[in-house]
């Protein structure tokens, strides 16, 4: 398997959250909004420079800032 961050996923591709890189805010930040890892991801769509990405998690979709997306490592 392969570990890419979230910005680097193509929109529809799905994987499983293998870390967060970040303090321990950061990541309490992210695991409330359901992103730990172990957990499924699929990316909906992002923006060509630098905007906010769409991710689906379960039943929910949430959109987070590119430096935060650019921090969670996914195994696809």
């Amino acid at each position: 398997m392969t570990k890419i961050t979230l910005t680097e996923m193509t929109a529809g591709q799905t994987g499983k959250v293998a870390r967060v890189h970040g303090g321990h805010g950061f990541r309490a930040r992210l695991e409330a909004l359901g992103i730990r890892p172990g957990m499924k991801i699929t990316k909906v769509s992002g923006q060509i420079m630098r905007g906010p990405i769409i991710v689906k998690i379960g039943n929910s979709q949430l959109a987070i800032g590119f430096g935060m997306a650019r921090r969670v490592f996914v195994e696809v």
